[in-house]
Order: structure tokens, then sequence, then C-alpha cells
């Protein structure tokens, strides 16, 4: 063996060894006991008052405002940690995360989506978090991780794209275009700005065979100063809708569906 030989071997080895790492983070985290792996429902409130199933109290919206009326032995407590004791009232900030009220060992997201306000269970005893078994992957493999230049608009813009689900919008700040070559074709992706730094959604030709149709996101590595960076779709991720059909996810704008195959990264998680 030469001396390259080796060299590549251990550059590989430590090339695996840095994804095993990101995947093992990527499991713990859909692991946890409040996570979205743990939602078992999903509920849209109205101005009527109701019940949902499995939840204390009775719930509604109205204008914007979530109230929630509960006797204080049922055990709910808000985010503040006082308990309700009559009636309460939350005001979740559009497209922001949930606000958490809790009930025993179920804790209830609060939430708002385009104009609508939502209630989603997270139950640290849900079967299929007992049964959750990972987030099945493509091999990783350091040819996915392709050469890319960042260009940044002169000013952002928004973009707004669908959701998974019918009527719900996602307003994204994008700064930029990610151009780079997979499979001999020049591709470009619009990008993203958000509270994890930036990112692209992108659907390809896996997306609905073996990987979410709507979308999976990566995120960009450092950029030097001149634009250039690497871009590497071995961490091609899910969104939460890959693994929960409780979440409410953005899909991929139009613009931002590549032309090949990409075999790398995450794949969609059958039975969500």
């Amino acid at each position: 063996m030469t001396t390259t030989d080796i060299s590549t071997d251990l550059d590989r080895a430590a090339f695996a060894a840095e994804w095993e790492a990101w995947h093992a983070a990527r499991e713990e985290y859909f692991r946890a006991p409040h996570g979205w792996v743990a939602i078992t429902a999903l509920h849209w409130l109205t101005s009527d008052s109701a019940t949902l199933d499995g939840v204390p109290g009775r719930w509604s919206s109205v204008d914007g405002t979530v109230r929630i009326e509960a006797a204080a032995s049922d055990g709910v407590t808000l985010p503040d940690g006082s308990t309700v004791d009559g009636a309460a009232e939350l005001t979740p900030v559009e497209g922001a995360p949930g606000l958490a009220v809790r009930a025993g060992d179920l804790l209830l997201e609060v939430a708002r989506r385009t104009g609508h306000d939502i209630v989603r269970v997270h139950d640290p005893k849900a079967t299929q978090l007992a049964e959750f078994a990972g987030i099945p992957t493509f091999a990783p493999d350091p040819a996915w991780a392709v050469q890319a230049r960042l260009d940044r608009y002169d000013a952002a813009q928004t973009v707004t794209t669908g959701a998974v689900v019918d009527g719900l919008e996602h307003h994204h700040t994008a700064i930029g275009t990610v151009t780079f070559t997979l499979g001999g074709v020049d591709q470009s992706l619009i990008v993203f700005d958000g509270n994890h730094g930036a990112s692209v959604l992108f659907r390809d030709a896996t997306s609905g065979v073996t990987t979410y149709p709507g979308a999976r996101t990566l995120a960009l590595g450092p950029v030097a100063e001149d634009g250039t960076l690497t871009l590497d779709f071995n961490r091609a991720a899910n969104l939460p809708c890959g693994l929960t059909q409780f979440a409410t996810c953005p899909v991929a704008p139009a613009q931002n569906t590549l032309t090949v195959a990409v075999e790398a990264g995450e794949k969609w998680v059958a039975g969500r």
C-alpha cells in the first residue's frame, strides 16, 4: 500500500466517522420523549369549545387566541408553570415554535400555522416512539460531497412555499443561490436563511420513491470569502414530516428540483 493509499483510507475513515456521529445525533434528536416521533395527534382548533381525544379540558380559538377551560384537578399547566383553574388564554405566534402546555406526561404543543391554531399531542409513551428503529439512510459516500458556490442576492427576498398540509403556507428568507454540478449537469438551488443558518429545501428523482416526496433539507457548509463551499448530500435530512404524519412542514419550491437521483442522506421512514 502506498502513502497515498494510506492517506486516502484515513480520509475516508474520518469522513465515515464524522457522518456516523451526525447520524447518531439525528436519531437521538428524534427519539426525544416529547419529540416529533412522540406525536400522537394534531388537532385544529375552532371557535367552538371542544374536547380533544385523550386531552383534559376544553379547547377553542378565537382571533388568534387559544382558550383552555379546565379544572385544577385536570393538571393542565401553562408555559409559565401555573395551573389552569377555570380558564386561561394563550397567543401563539404565527410560524414560531409551539407553546408548551403540559398535562401529566403529555406535552400539548400550542402553535399557529397560516392563521390556524393547532394543538399537537406529544406522548412519551407513544407506541411509535417505543418502536422507532431509527432513520434509514443511503451508505455515506464522499463522492456526494460536491464543490459549490454561493451567489448572494443584493437584498434578501421572501419566497412562499406550500406545505404538506393543503392550504398552509411557509414564508422563507431567501439569500441567494448555490450552484454545483451533479451527474455532469449544472444545478442550482435557492438558499434560505433561518434560525439554524443557511440551508436548502430540495426534491430530486428519489423524492416519493425512496425519500420523502415534499422535500429534504440540507445545511450549507462553511462558506469561504469567495463564496465557495462543500455541499455534502450525505447529510440531506428529513424534515419532521418524513417521520410523522402530524407535521406541517414546507415543501421545496419548484425551482429546487434536481434533475438527478440523489442517493445520499436520509431515506423516507416507512409507516410514519
